[in-house]
């Protein structure tokens, strides 16, 4: 973080500060039902709001593709932004550019806030239009990214507003960074990570960036079925991608030759029916049946898992081991994660996790918030174990 401007140097008092948010959260009935990023969201509001600035709060919600969609306004959440906020009042605004924004802006005092209409109103925010960034940042004196979760987008609130501003990252933003860099970048060693979910096609990219990261990878899920049926396997009707043996193969010769543990499923709790409580018996991966489905990993597997986090001092946790949705093959998932958790409350092994169904898996579990650092950054969380440089960040780099 040492290339980002941080909010702790910042005099903020009586500037117009536009701070972007990724308040896309769920709605039933015109209503919030899970405050979760407006809550982790908060923390840089009060503050800027603490240091008496005028807060201008910008997000997009769902994707009305350019378009006015009055079920997809931003309206009911500036109610839910009040309440987390203790009852401060949360002006709000009709539109993100223009007269309506210009004037709920203009009537800010020092340590107010105002949430702008969703920024997808305009189809100049999803294709970066110099206009419509410059239309936002007329509106601010400074620029503060507190949404990791949209920093892999090259939108217009996100990369060409910073054209027009000095821009800093936001305290929820700065956290998922230094959680990152400490998962990834600078992890206590050794270090192992978790990756699940059903297919190796869409991990490839991380499998490949983690093998010069950590010292072992445990794979789970219905990928780990791919690697199965490489090795030479039957898994009879599990799912596996046939066409990525020959890339398993090599993901497996290459972490051999870096020296990188790959840990793969011994046993697996196969089932003929992939529905809840189905018929199921654990058999070894060598004596899976022609009409099995490996639906989870056995007791075999998740002993020597929870072995191999014995060793380490950080583990990085992208996926479910099995079918986690239907009981009984969530055994392995939530074991696993409530022994990782036990070892982070022992001060013994740092755990971030994030992406795609782990926040649900470990949400299942009951150890969501026992986990080092949860991201719930879904796409960018997964580009940046790719390795892959985010639009959003690298906008905010010093030169």
């Amino acid at each position: 973080m040492a290339d980002f401007k941080k909010l702790d140097g910042l005099d903020a008092k009586g500037k117009r500060v536009i701070v972007r948010v990724d308040f896309n959260v769920p709605m039933a009935d015109g209503r919030v039902t899970d405050a979760t990023r407006i809550e982790r969201g908060a923390q840089t509001l009060k503050e800027l709001a603490g240091k008496g600035a005028k807060v201008i709060v910008i997000s997009h919600f769902g994707r009305p593709k350019g378009r006015v969609e009055s079920s997809m306004s931003l309206r009911p959440i500036a109610e839910t932004l009040s309440q987390v906020l203790a009852g401060t009042k949360v002006a709000f605004a009709d539109d993100c550019v223009g007269p309506a924004a210009e004037a709920v802006v203009g009537a800010l005092k020092d340590g107010e806030i105002a949430l702008l209409e969703n920024l997808r109103f305009h189809a100049g925010e999803e294709k970066n239009d110099p206009a419509f960034a410059k239309a936002l940042a007329s509106l601010g004196d400074i620029y503060v990214n507190d949404a990791f979760s949209c920093s892999h987008r090259a939108h217009a609130s996100v990369v060409g507003i910073t054209a027009d501003l000095p821009a800093y990252a936001g305290r929820l933003l700065q956290t998922e960074l230094e959680a990152l860099e400490k998962a990834l970048g600078g992890a206590a060693r050794p270090a192992a990570a978790l990756v699940g979910g059903a297919k190796v096609s869409t991990k490839l990219d991380v499998l490949g960036n983690l093998l010069d990261r950590v010292d072992k990878i445990i794979i789970g899920g219905g990928m780990a079925n791919t690697f199965l049926l490489a090795e030479g396997l039957s898994i009879g009707k599990s799912l596996a991608e046939k066409d990525l043996t020959a890339k398993a193969n090599e993901i497996a010769a290459q972490a051999k030759s870096r020296s990188v543990e790959l840990v793969l499923p011994s046993d697996g709790v196969v089932a003929t029916k992939f529905e809840a409580n189905a018929p199921s018996k654990t058999v070894s991966v060598s004596e899976v049946g022609a009409d099995d489905m490996i639906l989870d990993v056995g007791q075999v597997s998740i002993d020597a898992i929870e072995k191999t986090l014995l060793a380490c001092k950080t583990l990085l946790w992208n996926g479910p081991l099995g079918a986690f949705e239907i009981p009984p093959f969530d055994k392995a998932t939530v074991a696993v994660a409530q022994t990782a958790a036990r070892l982070t409350e022992e001060g013994k092994l740092t755990t971030v996790a994030g992406g795609g169904d782990t926040v649900a898996a470990l949400a299942h579990a009951g150890v969501l918030h026992k986990f080092s650092y949860v991201s719930t950054a879904g796409g960018a969380f997964l580009e940046w174990l790719e390795g892959k440089e985010l639009p959003g960040i690298t906008a905010l780099r010093q030169d």
